[in-house]
């Protein structure tokens, strides 16, 4: 019997990924960042690990961070971005100079509610118009496919590529789920290597300090 649902649910997804792609072209932040928003998952809304406190925390150190890297040096805002959830603050980017990226490590302490920094700023010369839509492409596909994945809560994952590298932070169920993030990523086409800075939900670490 003809299935009349299964066109429509592919015409769906088709127009869901047009708009990926879409939002995946508008610079958010610096280096083809593209953040996973709220998701459907298996048919029920994906509920986000961090608490609303957490959230509203995390934004006022992105805030500051903004400021900070502004007030000192626009040319190094343009060139850097920052993940933050849970007051663990992740360093994207390239620079040209080594002592740029430890000036970058040294402003992101200064500012208040930061627990933990991790450094991924690369120093490289590449950089450019293509390696910017490719990084893109390669965030969107991502993007997609964990979208579409039930078993992940794509709600708690943020992605961006950087010169082929892609990086994942974010709060994971488990290690069987984020271990699907990670193949999903190995499968794209000219990803050079994937690296997560991914916690587990149980992890001591989102435990706040004294």
């Amino acid at each position: 019997m003809f299935d009349l649902v299964a066109p429509l649910r592919r015409a769906g997804r088709l127009k869901i990924l047009f708009a990926l792609l879409l939002l995946g072209a508008l610079p958010l932040g610096g280096c083809g960042s593209l953040f996973v928003g709220a998701a459907a998952t298996g048919g029920s809304a994906a509920v986000q690990e961090r608490s609303i406190g957490d959230a509203v925390d995390d934004l006022t150190i992105r805030a500051q961070l903004n400021q900070l890297f502004f007030e000192d040096n626009v040319d190094l805002l343009q060139s850097v971005s920052f993940n933050v959830i849970e007051g663990r603050v992740l360093l994207k980017g390239s620079v040209k100079k080594q002592e740029h990226r430890i000036h970058a490590l040294e402003l992101t302490w200064q500012a208040s509610g930061v627990r933990e920094v991790i450094n991924e700023i690369q120093v490289t010369d590449q950089g450019g118009i293509v390696n910017y839509a490719r990084d893109t492409w390669i965030s969107t596909q991502l993007t997609a496919e964990i979208l579409f994945d039930k078993d992940i809560l794509s709600i708690n994952y943020n992605i961006e590529t950087i010169n082929g590298i892609i990086y994942i932070v974010g709060i994971a169920q488990d290690q069987p789920e984020l271990d699907k993030v990670v193949d999903h990523a190995r499968r794209i086409k000219n990803v050079k290597k994937v690296v997560s800075h991914v916690v587990m939900k149980d992890d001591p670490r989102r435990t706040p300090g004294p």
